[in-house]
């Protein structure tokens, strides 16, 4: 046996999503990151060994411009382009690779932290170090660190060093919660294990083993969906363990589901019910993928409250927006439902407070295992969450880090830098404003070639029969008022009436208030313009949420070709899953309209007044993801012969040293690892693909700092060999990756 002992400046233990989020942030600070973790794969829950699909605040497509950015979302983009098939193992490498490419991390695999070292009475504990056998060579190996991050799911480091914590159901009395129990109990979320089939192409028999359990005598067929063609995520249902210790029973629950899953495919292959003759099992887990255990306590405790309430804590550090997700304590045994699902108007947001604990100094914690209630864990347990959160656990380590600080000190005295070191990284933070002062673009004069001052769809590319209401979602101006035109044909004289709401917070795209109503006469006709007067002109630029009531007597148009800013919405089709597997609550306004069968598509109109949503100053307006409106510069349609440009200038002469450049990459485009769905994309057309970046220096001259070309990516930073001095800076877009306008987030320029 080998004895060893490293030191770091944070060590982080756990290479789930949330760890390797935590420790690529922190070693992208300048930070020395060990990751440790006890398995042979990174991803967690994600890897090859369990193979969940990364969900988070897009919820499927039911939360509106909800997905991630940061590093989820670097690799949700990255995996779309390597791995369109979804395939599990090429998951693993984007997932390894984006730990590789930091150099400042060591990464530790087959690691299992059991021991750790702490000291300090019970409310005032310090971690000294944690110690890990990795298993296969032989090596007893201690971490020293001033900070520790426990993203181990089970919080085993946080419970060895005394942490706070709970496990379990909180009583309802306790934080107010309408969704937790009288009494408080043990009881948590069950395990799953997932199992694949394929087609072999031939006949295959298949005999089951002799502890595969026999499923006609337990209530699955009747309170379950079972098809011969799903596998994987499809097969969520099979949960247990929510009654037992997901933890110390882990052994038992594994055996229960292994029974479970071979009774199901006997029941598939052996039944006659179903064609199944040439399907076989390709893959069954052996690790069940565990869903809930501790929690640990910390300054501030999350609650079903602040998540329907979409609490704006002033120390946001990440946002989710899956629903509060809760599942019955029999599991796949139970007769209700396999799931129960409540949800916010929209994304809901973190506070940093929950991410410490209250009682250990330098203990922070990042995924399933944060301060919340059993209640609001529901949502913020789902791993793209989880990592978001990961990533602001990480930041916050190095800051701690750096300056010699507790997270509390952190906490009480810098928050303030950690909100604009995460945007300043680009991590998944709602309604904060660049206010860096090293950023010299916020003092720039920015001007472009063009941007798109009218919104319109005009080009019909599929008739839309108005059997429901729908709605067009579109940026909305203060002092600006006019007409909308719609496409549309009417079988007969007719009426129409449209409504226009607002949305009542800026992250939410859903009616909120209803500010001007109208009905208007349509005469009979085919592919006519309609013009609806708009009577609204809000104090502050925000969102219009455009309904237009069913009419069948009519027929209006789709147009396939999108543009940013604008949300097309149909009233009535929910979330789609079949109400014996999981039950929502139809009447919650983002399941009530939903655009699910609207993605990337916009109902034909067009508008008779123009826009300021898309000027180019929105690259300096601090924000970086939509809220209220875009928030980004958009140009009229690209030529062959005129590639649309932004120019950023200054009175005097400015030393540049670093350019950052965020994309546009579509937001609102849901994207899952093992895809869910597919995109017809496998990289989003939004995102340019060719530019340059040119300095003029005081007398006029023009040079080339920068020529890129294939780019997929959101965001970009160049760090010049030598600094410059430029009196302006100019981006030229030359070429994008499927849109017709050149679409950019923010620029940021540093000495």
């Amino acid at each position: 046996m080998r004895n060893e002992t490293v030191h770091n400046d944070i060590t982080v233990v756990g290479g789930g999503l949330a760890g390797v989020c935590a420790a690529v942030a922190a070693a992208r600070l300048g930070k020395k990151v060990a990751l440790v973790q006890n398995r042979p794969v990174l991803g967690g829950n994600s890897s090859s060994e369990v193979r969940v699909w990364v969900c988070g605040a897009t919820a499927h497509g039911t939360n509106r411009y909800a997905r991630e950015t940061g590093i989820m979302g670097e690799m949700f983009v990255e995996n779309q382009y390597r791995n369109p098939d979804g395939n599990p193992y090429l998951w693993d490498l984007v997932v390894l690779e984006t730990v590789l490419a930091e150099p400042n991390i060591t990464l530790y695999l087959n690691t299992d932290v059991h021991e750790v070292d702490a000291e300090g009475a019970e409310e005032e504990r310090q971690i000294r170090s944690v110690t890990g056998w990795m298993m296969g060579s032989e090596r007893r190996i201690r971490f020293e660190s001033p900070v520790f991050l426990d993203c181990t799911g089970d919080g085993l480091v946080g419970f060895l060093a005394g942490a706070k914590h709970r496990i379990g159901r909180e009583a309802r009395h306790e934080y107010g919660e309408a969704w937790a129990p009288e009494a408080a109990d043990g009881i948590t979320l069950g395990s799953t294990l997932l199992f694949y089939t394929k087609d072999a192409g031939h006949p295959v028999k298949f005999i089951p083993p002799s502890f595969a359990k026999d499923i006609s005598k337990t209530p699955i067929p009747l309170n379950r969906v079972i098809r011969s063609g799903d596998s994987g995520c499809h097969y969520w249902w099979i949960e247990w363990g929510g009654e037992l210790d997901t933890v110390h029973d882990n052994e038992r629950i594994r055996d229960e589901l292994w029974a479970v899953i071979y009774g199901i495919w006997d029941y598939i292959k052996n039944s006659g019910q179903w064609e199944a003759d040439n399907l076989t099992l390709e893959w069954i887990g052996s690790i069940p993928g565990k869903r809930e255990y501790r929690r640990f306590i910390g300054d501030y405790v999350l609650t079903q409250n602040d998540i329907l309430a979409q609490e704006p804590f002033e120390d946001r550090i990440a946002f989710g927006g899956w629903s509060i997700d809760l599942h019955p304590p029999q599991g796949m045994y139970a007769e209700e439902s396999g799931s129960k699902h409540l949800h916010a108007d929209g994304n809901y947001h973190i506070p940093f407070r929950s991410l410490y604990s209250v009682n250990v100094s330098n203990l922070l914690f990042a995924g399933r295992n944060i301060s919340a209630t059993h209640v609001a864990f529901g949502t913020t347990r789902v791993m793209a969450t989880c990592a978001v959160i990961g990533e602001a656990a990480g930041t916050a380590a190095a800051l701690c880090a750096d300056r010699g600080v507790t997270p509390r000190e952190l906490s009480h005295g810098h928050t303030p830098l950690l909100l604009q070191t995460l945007l300043r990284q680009d991590a998944s933070v709602l309604g904060l404003k660049n206010e860096d002062a090293g950023d010299l673009a916020r003092r720039a004069k920015i001007s472009a070639s063009s941007f798109l001052s009218g919104l319109a769809a005009e080009s019909p590319d599929e008739a839309y029969a108005l059997e429901r209401d729908i709605a067009m979602l579109l940026p909305a101006d203060p002092g600006i008022a006019g007409s909308i035109e719609w496409l549309l044909d009417a079988s007969q004289p007719t009426e129409l009436t449209v409504e226009v709401w607002s949305t009542g917070r800026p992250e939410n795209y859903v009616p909120a208030v209803l500010e001007h109503q109208t009905t208007v006469a349509v005469p009979k006709g085919s592919k006519q313009w309609l013009p609806v007067l708009l009577d609204w002109t809000p104090a502050e630029a925000q969102n219009a949420f455009i309904i237009v009531r069913s009419n069948p007597d009519i027929h209006l148009y789709l147009s396939h070709t999108p543009l940013t800013g604008l949300l097309a919405f149909e009233r009535g089709h929910g979330h789609g899953v079949s109400k014996d597997l999981e039950d929502h609550d139809d009447s919650q306004p983002v399941v009530e309209w939903s655009m699910k069968r609207l993605v990337r598509k916009v109902f034909c109109f067009r508008t008779d007044y123009q826009t300021n949503a898309y000027r180019p100053e929105q690259i300096a307006d601090g924000f970086k993801r939509p809220y209220g409106g875009p928030h980004l510069w958009l140009s009229e349609p690209m030529t062959v012969d005129n590639a649309p440009w932004l120019t950023l200038e200054w009175e005097n002469e400015q030393t540049v040293r670093e350019i950052h450049l965020i994309f546009n990459d579509d937001v609102n485009e849901d994207l899952i690892n093992l895809h869910h769905h597919r995109t017809p994309f496998e990289i989003l057309p939004e995102l340019v693909k060719n530019y340059r970046v040119e300095s003029q220096d005081a007398a006029g001259n023009w040079r080339t700092l920068i020529a890129e070309s294939g780019n997929r990516r959101r965001k970009r930073v160049h760090r010049l060999e030598a600094a410059v001095q430029a009196k302006a800076l100019r981006l030229t877009v030359e070429e994008t990756n499927g849109s017709k306008h050149a679409e950019v987030i923010e620029i940021r320029v540093y000495k």
